[in-house]
């Protein structure tokens, strides 16, 4: 992650309630995304499904990026 981006990123992490809240939508939204993996035959969809898994992990370490791209 870029510093600036890193540091612009900063406050949303820093601040823990905002921060949990989003961590529950993140959960919400994954637990979402695979009842639809489960319930899909379509290839394609899966394909995208897990990717949109994937993003969202990413997001679950938004914090833990941010503080070590601000250093």
């Amino acid at each position: 992650m870029e510093k600036v981006l890193a540091k612009t990123i900063l406050p949303l992490v820093n601040d823990i309630e905002k921060y949990v809240i989003l961590q529950e939508y993140i959960n919400n939204r994954i637990e979402t995304m695979r009842s639809f993996l489960e319930n899909t035959k379509d290839h394609d969809k899966i394909l995208e499904v897990q990717g949109a898994i994937a993003e969202l992990r990413r997001f679950q370490t938004l914090r833990d990026q941010a503080l070590e791209g601000a250093k």
